[in-house]
């Protein structure tokens, strides 16, 4: 169900996507520009970007690290003097494989800075104008990881909890405000992130797979956009278990994935 102004006119959209540079995020940021909204792509890495941005004219490349505070208030000076943003999709993320006996805060703190720090840099910026227009649509990716306490997930997992606990507290105070906000779950998908995991991975999909349920996700307008729907169904369906039942359940997985 609608619980917010859809996202179909594409054409008629600005759309800010960090991450732009690989994965989910470029392969949404191709999907979009195809269906001929204005993209702004960003990424640390320019490469990716310029090319996409020279295969369409409705695309700017915009390269920057969400870490980068200075770098980002450029950017969105950017965009924002151009006109004003309708959309902006976070999908910059850090991702490395870690159990209990790998502890290392160092690491889990550079996911933390990266996942949810370089989201609350990004939102710092577009938030006041929206606020000003009371229009407008914040979209996240976080992950299923962040449903419960998953298996090789240390590092990730509570990044990504931090991200829909956000998400949920923004649309309690946006929506109301004007400004949608959406919060993106999605399972497995093969990008250069997920790449180096040494376990099988179930229900595993392509970017572009991805980004179409993505973008159909942000064209309905509900609250969260899971997928694929056959993983991410059963997942909610175990955070909804008693206590006793779910961590025997996981730590069954754990014993596979050890």
């Amino acid at each position: 169900m609608s619980i917010q102004p859809s996202l179909q006119q594409w054409k008629q959209q600005t759309v800010w996507i960090m991450g732009a540079s690989s994965g989910i995020g470029h392969a949404t940021a191709e999907l979009l520009l195809r269906k001929g909204a204005t993209v702004y792509i960003s990424a640390r890495h320019h490469e990716p970007l310029d090319a996409l941005a020279q295969q369409y004219n409705n695309a700017i490349a915009l390269p920057v690290d969400v870490c980068d505070t200075a770098g980002l208030a450029k950017a969105y000076q950017t965009i924002a003097e151009a006109g004003p943003l309708d959309l902006y999709l976070h999908c910059a993320a850090d991702y490395v494989a870690m159990r209990a006996w790998q502890l290392d805060s160092a690491r889990m703190q550079k996911s933390m800075n990266i996942n949810y720090g370089g989201v609350l840099n990004a939102l710092e910026l577009i938030l006041p104008d929206m606020l000003t227009r009371q229009a407008g649509r914040i979209a996240i990716i976080a992950s299923v990881a962040g449903y419960m306490g998953m298996p090789q997930a240390l590092a990730y997992g509570p990044t990504k909890a931090a991200l829909n606990n956000l998400c949920e507290a923004m649309h309690v105070d946006l929506a109301p405000r004007g400004i949608g906000v959406q919060v993106i779950n999605p399972g497995f998908v093969e990008t250069p992130l997920t790449a180096n995991n040494d376990f099988k991975m179930p229900a595993l999909i392509s970017p572009e797979q991805a980004a179409t349920a993505l973008v159909d996700g942000l064209e309905h307008a509900g609250y969260e956009i899971s997928f694929p729907k056959r993983f991410t169904w059963t997942l909610s369906f175990v955070k909804r278990l008693p206590n006793r039942l779910r961590l025997h359940l996981l730590g069954k997985v754990a014993e596979r994935t050890n």
